[in-house]
């Protein structure tokens, strides 16, 4: 089982790692805003995930890590 983090203050929502996940586990988290004035991104069923880090490869400010 991998372990998906988001850094949730940095995260401006952009959605290209909701659209990467084959698994669909992340999406846009509509009732929350970061510092930035943004819905940032959030994971959800983490359990499912097969670690293919295709969302840290798409976010382009790096704010997705995942652990093996």
């Amino acid at each position: 089982m991998a372990k998906i983090t988001i850094k949730t203050d940095s995260c401006k929502g952009c959605g290209l790692c909701v659209d990467a996940c084959p698994k669909n586990l992340i999406r846009i988290a509509e009732d929350k805003i970061n510092l930035k004035g943004h819905h940032p991104a959030e994971t959800v069923n983490i359990f499912q995930c097969v670690g293919c880090m295709s969302c840290a490869t798409m976010c382009p400010d790096c704010v997705i890590t995942v652990e093996r």
